[in-house]
């Protein structure tokens, strides 16, 4: 079951000017290095100044202008358990995980019907999906290195998988019936990082603040995702998360998979869903029943940010990992989808 959580509020306190930004970095579809689970383990609790610090967040606008704000957290009971992270045992070396179990859709009816409908391309290489009408949830390093926004991302654009080809149904000459998505492109109004993902972006990155939302310039009139606000692995039917999106190895398909969790800390899944790059950025999502309902509905706890080498028993091992959306980046991103924090106070 859903399970409904108070939200602690952010509040903005104060907004300042920037400088444009360079737009020069390199798109990176697949990080270096990351703070392994053991490091994780070894992380200390963020105090309240370090949240506020961590979730104040910069805006980019299309006409290439930047502003940061900051921010207050309010009602927020902070856990002394730390970063915790489940004892699993230590597992296989990296194979796509053995057999190749993504399931590319071929089918128009499944690819522009929900869920599978709510899944986006980026123009920077990466996928993304819809969380409102007007609004995209991605992973971070799809338009900044840590560093500078990537070269892309100065004219950012969604592609929607458009539900109808031109002519409405009658077949033109020569068309193709390939099952091939095709896009309808909308230009990015504007986008929200976290300043945790420009915090100590060295030689160690910080996935724990990879992810970020684009506002889009038009609404549109699909059904979107909701988020959820991400249960332990205990809490999940046999473990299992679901996502799709845009493979680079399956040129122009939509491509679903589904897979069981192994490890978790406070802010990652690391798991073995096979994905390509491409695929980043993608919503990972759950279906559990809602309270006091018969009703069961697909949630968004996740941001897929991609495959990742960590260091477990003083070994290097590989994951795939996601960005779990913790109710302060559930109430950070509904702020964003919002603008004021009257709508999230229950996730």
């Amino acid at each position: 079951t859903w399970h409904l959580k108070k939200i602690p509020q952010i509040v903005s306190e104060r907004t300042f000017s920037l400088d444009s930004p360079k737009f020069e970095a390199k798109t990176k579809l697949e990080l270096n290095s990351v703070c392994g689970i053991e490091c994780q383990r070894k992380l200390p609790v963020p105090s309240l100044s370090d949240l506020k610090d961590l979730l104040s967040y910069e805006t980019v606008f299309e006409n290439g202008t930047r502003i940061l704000t900051e921010v207050n957290v309010l009602g927020l009971a902070l856990d002394p358990a730390g970063n915790t992270t489940t004892q699993r045992s230590s597992r296989k070396k990296r194979q796509i995980y053995g057999t190749d179990s993504r399931f590319s859709i071929y089918d128009k009816r499944f690819m522009t019907s929900f869920p599978f409908n709510t899944a986006v391309k980026i123009s920077t290489g990466c996928s993304g999906i819809l969380i409102s009408p007007k609004h995209v949830l991605t992973a971070a390093h799809c338009l900044h290195n840590g560093k500078d926004y990537v070269k892309g991302s100065k004219r950012l654009r969604v592609g929607l998988m458009k539900t109808k080809s031109r002519g409405d149904g009658r077949k033109r000459k020569g068309a193709k019936r390939n099952g091939m998505p095709s896009f309808q492109w909308t230009r990015v109004k504007s986008t929200h990082i976290p300043k945790g993902w420009f915090k100590g972006v060295s030689e160690d990155i910080a996935l724990d603040y990879d992810y970020a939302v684009l506002e889009l310039k038009r609404p549109h009139k699909r059904k979107y995702m909701e988020l959820g606000i991400s249960p332990t692995i205990k809490m999940m039917p046999g473990s299992m998360i679901h996502f799709s999106g845009f493979d680079n190895d399956r040129s122009g398909q939509l491509v679903y998979r589904f897979c069981s969790i192994s490890d978790e800390s406070n802010d990652l899944f690391y798991q073995y869903c096979d994905a390509e790059p491409g695929s980043t950025g993608s919503g990972v999502y759950l279906r559990l029943k809602e309270p006091n309902k018969k009703k069961w509905k697909r949630k968004i706890i996740a941001v897929y940010s991609g495959h990742q080498w960590v260091d477990v028993n003083g070994e290097q091992q590989d994951y795939n990992v996601a960005v779990r959306i913790t109710p302060l980046k559930y109430a950070q991103i509904c702020f964003w989808i919002h603008g004021n924090d009257e709508n999230c106070t229950q996730g």
